[in-house]
């Protein structure tokens, strides 16, 4: 009896021991947690995703399946460009955020072009509320100053 219980409580010691490292383990392979209300779902350190951000701009936009590949195609050009651009330390931080927006706006415009007039007013609408979140919430700014040229 006292040989099962000493084996029943260094299992449980065993268990507890191993718990957070289970946890810390799992947790490198969660999603990410969503965006505050209202911030676009991309906003963060760039690694954005081009399926989930035309999936996004698909049911936003309702994107035809023509639009869909050719929007996909235009996002994954932004991201490996963004991503050969973070990996450049000859650039100073002002620098690369200033070539950031520029391949951003350039993605931008690339993809109005291939929306519809009722599309081209959602997109700028999207635009326009992605500009105030990030001017409101930019290196602690109250977003009394105007947003970013994008």
């Amino acid at each position: 009896m006292l040989k099962n219980s000493l084996l029943t409580l260094m299992l449980a010691g065993a268990v507890c021991a191993a718990a957070p490292l289970v946890v810390a383990q799992d947790s490198g392979s969660t999603p990410p947690q969503s965006a505050p209300a209202g911030a676009p779902p991309e906003h963060g350190r760039g690694h954005f995703d081009p399926a989930q951000r035309t999936e996004r701009l698909t049911k936003e936009l309702k994107l035809t399946s023509d639009q869909q590949p050719k929007v996909l195609d235009i996002l994954k050009s932004e991201q490996s460009k963004m991503q050969d651009l973070r990996s450049d330390s000859s650039l100073s931080q002002d620098d690369r955020r200033a070539k950031m927006m520029d391949i951003h706006k350039a993605s931008d415009d690339q993809i109005r072009a291939l929306l519809d007039a009722n599309q081209q007013k959602k997109f700028d609408a999207m635009q326009s509320k992605r500009g105030q979140w990030q001017g409101h919430h930019q290196d602690g700014q109250d977003g009394s100053a105007p947003p970013p040229q994008q």
